[in-house]
């Protein structure tokens, strides 16, 4: 659903503000960073969405300057979007903002157009900086990931194990495969998704087939291992 928005009230200053959408399923998150960035000088929100659609339908209709996406959406998921909107408006700054773990995304974010990747537990002072960064041209993701790139690249580690598993699956697979490792069963990660149990299960399934494990089970274990793992 697209979602109207009221832009910020004009500040003195002549310099115009930089508009901005913000793409978020969960109204309260939406209204809380569309506050926090109507407050800033520079800044402020043009439109607010909740799923894929309504974020293609916004960008049309209210041009932003940038568009701040999370992974986890109604239908098709952020990766899926950033894709779509890459496609369509070549030139719009895709900034991706979300509770998702940056090891697992921020490199598929980026390959799918993002020009940054921050995490929602962030300072507010970091989300903005990223935004303004983003809006120069430049390239975002936080002091620690930057540094993980940077040696995985020197080092050609992306055949390890963590890389190579999130290789074999499609972004919705890696998003399931995260959340029963975080120990959410299938009805929770249906509501959370936006899914139906059944779709959540056929992924499952899809995800067990992958990694050659027998039993939902066995998936779990491993799951909460590969988890634990990440966030090492």
């Amino acid at each position: 659903m697209l979602l109207g928005h009221t832009p910020a009230t004009d500040t003195p200053s002549s310099t115009p503000r930089h508009r901005i959408l913000i793409v978020d399923d969960h109204p309260l998150f939406r209204h809380g960073i569309a506050d926090l960035i109507n407050a800033e000088p520079d800044l402020e929100i043009c439109g607010e969405a909740d799923s894929a659609p309504a974020a293609l339908e916004g960008i049309r209709r209210h041009s932003p300057d940038l568009v701040t996406i999370d992974i986890s959406l109604r239908g098709a998921n952020g990766i899926e979007l950033l894709k779509s909107i890459r496609a369509e408006h070549a030139r719009l700054p895709l900034l991706v903002l979300s509770m998702h773990d940056e090891s697992l995304y921020a490199l598929r974010a980026l390959r799918a157009g993002a020009r940054g990747y921050i995490m929602k537990q962030e300072a507010l002072d970091r989300v903005m900086s990223a935004i303004r960064q983003v809006l120069r041209g430049d390239l975002y993701v936080s002091p620690s990931m930057s540094g993980r790139m940077i040696e995985e690249f020197v080092q050609g580690s992306s055949g390890a194990a963590g890389a190579s598993i999130a290789d074999k699956l499609t972004d919705r697979e890696l998003e399931i495969l995260q959340l029963i490792g975080q120990g959410h069963g299938v009805q929770q990660i249906a509501r959370e998704l936006n899914l139906s149990a059944k779709t959540v299960e056929t992924h499952r399934a899809h995800i067990k087939e992958k990694l050659n494990f027998q039993t939902a089970r066995e998936l779990a274990r491993f799951a909460v291992q590969w988890v634990d793992q990440q966030a090492v």
